[in-house]
């Protein structure tokens, strides 16, 4: 059973991502966005996703750098969310089989 605590972070967690989202619509919904400013909004997700995988490129887990690799053969092959989801799939497959 998940604890209250967690719960509660995961709740919080969900709703700060929702508001940035709406946040950011508010904000721009009236605007012409630049060439500039538009390569900008469109390269956030990836560095993001960047942000969460960095760490494995310095663990020593085998499993790790086993489902770093295949998610680095996944980005050449597929876009992002396909690319995210073989990258969490693989992670969490290695982690139980490996450890």
């Amino acid at each position: 059973m998940i604890d209250a605590t967690t719960l509660f972070t995961i709740v919080l967690m969900a709703g700060v991502t929702y508001l940035t989202r709406v946040g950011g619509y508010l904000v721009l919904r009236n605007r012409t966005l630049s060439a500039r400013a538009t390569a900008v909004m469109e390269a956030a997700p990836g560095c993001v996703l960047i942000s969460v995988i960095a760490p494995a490129f310095v663990s020593r887990n085998p499993a790790d750098l086993l489902a770093l690799a295949i998610t680095f053969v996944a980005a050449t092959r597929f876009s992002m969310l396909p690319t995210v989801l073989i990258g969490v799939a693989s992670a969490g497959i290695l982690r139980h089989l490996i450890g």
